[in-house]
């Protein structure tokens, strides 16, 4: 009896005698092959009710790694639950890999996956634990950075101002287009947005002040930082993120050079020493977009940079400044460790760099209601 014939592929299934039966293949047994003749044997051998199967693979040509699965699943008795089988015209050179298949393999790709549901405080707990365990993972490496930081910068023979520069030159000569596109459009929709409310009172100037003090103390800043963690954070993450999968990270740990020296201490100083002047760039292009606005509303230059003058001080200069200097510090920090987290997988990469980004703007935020806390509580 012919099983599932085709052109590469004859199955012959013989009743030899009741309980006795034999199964030639000839041609080529392979991944097409397999799954066509597969769901057949499936119904007519349990059926047969056998004691004794005989396979011979005598006449097969081609034979590849779904036919030795196969092959093995037979031999396994999983087809003939109640019969002894016997493999008959392998050749020894299969024999390794043919063995190789286990009863585990078959089981775990037959057995229905069930998800179990987890109680609330299961979830919880596992939450809870997992926050923990990266809390501890980034104190040890905040740990590690700071050590790093100080003995790096220290020796110059270890302190690759090289790679510094090459950062300088991505993260921030790369990004003046998109800054200056950004802070200039916000400045100006502030602008737009203050000027209407504020003419109802007769105090549309004011939007000069408005825009100083908003542009220096705050957006200036966060703009900045959100544009260099969206372009700086993720490729430091997907940099290192690429590195940890294709174990180049271990090859540097084998040559005796710690990554956290090699790599990271860079892109932080980078950030540290970048953040300030992409900050005053942001300030300055969000200034200029509200002045032309303020232009355009009919008042003189001279009137609109003394408003600006009388309501931004030094201090507000400096608050932006410091702002600037640790949003870029954290968007390299948690890059750099995002990277070093990456997991095995072809996702992820993408994951550490969406973790990366997102937990760098979550923590500019929460830093940023810091700052505006301490500042109200100690700036008089």
């Amino acid at each position: 009896m012919m099983i599932a014939p085709q052109a590469d592929l004859q199955a012959e299934f013989d009743l030899l005698s009741p309980g006795r039966a034999r199964l030639v293949f000839r041609g080529w047994l392979n991944t097409r092959t397999v799954g066509t003749c597969w769901p057949g044997l499936e119904q007519e051998l349990p059926a047969a009710k056998l004691q004794a199967l005989e396979v011979d693979v005598t006449g097969v040509e081609v034979c590849d790694e779904a036919a030795l699965a196969f092959l093995r699943y037979l031999d396994m008795g999983k087809m003939t639950p109640t019969a002894s089988v016997s493999i008959k015209g392998l050749e020894p050179e299969m024999q390794k890999n043919f063995q190789g298949f286990t009863l585990r393999d078959y089981d775990a790709f037959h057995t229905p996956t069930r998800r179990k549901c987890s109680s609330l405080p299961e979830e919880t707990g596992a939450a809870a634990a997992v926050a923990w365990a990266d809390t501890r993972e980034q104190v040890a490496f905040l740990g590690a950075v700071m050590a790093g930081l100080v003995t790096t910068i220290l020796d110059r023979r270890h302190m690759r101002w090289a790679e510094v520069r090459h950062v300088f030159e991505l993260a921030g000569a790369n990004a003046v287009p998109i800054i200056s596109l950004i802070s200039f459009l916000v400045g100006v929709i502030i602008a737009f947005e203050t000027s209407q409310p504020l003419a109802q009172f007769g105090a549309q100037i004011f939007v000069a002040n408005m825009i100083g003090l908003v542009m220096v103390r705050e957006l200036g800043p966060l703009l900045a930082a959100v544009l260099l963690a969206g372009r700086s954070g993720s490729a430091f993450a997907a940099e290192i993120g690429t590195m940890k999968v294709n174990e180049e990270l271990d090859a540097l740990e084998t040559f005796g050079l710690r990554p956290i020296k090699f790599l990271v201490v860079q892109r932080i100083t980078a950030g540290i020493l970048l953040a300030p002047l992409l900050t005053l760039y942001s300030t300055f292009m969000g200034i200029v977009g509200g002045v032309l606005v303020t232009l355009s509303l009919g008042f003189p230059l001279s009137l609109i940079v003394h408003q600006m003058s009388t309501s931004v001080h030094l201090s507000d200069v400096a608050l932006g400044l410091i702002k600037g200097t640790v949003f870029g510090a954290i968007v390299a920090a948690v890059g750099c460790l995002r990277g070093l987290q990456t997991r095995e997988g072809p996702s992820a990469v993408g994951v550490s760099t969406t973790r990366a980004v997102v937990t760098s703007i979550l923590l500019i935020v929460i830093a940023d209601a810091i700052f505006s806390i301490l500042y109200y509580f100690l700036v008089p």
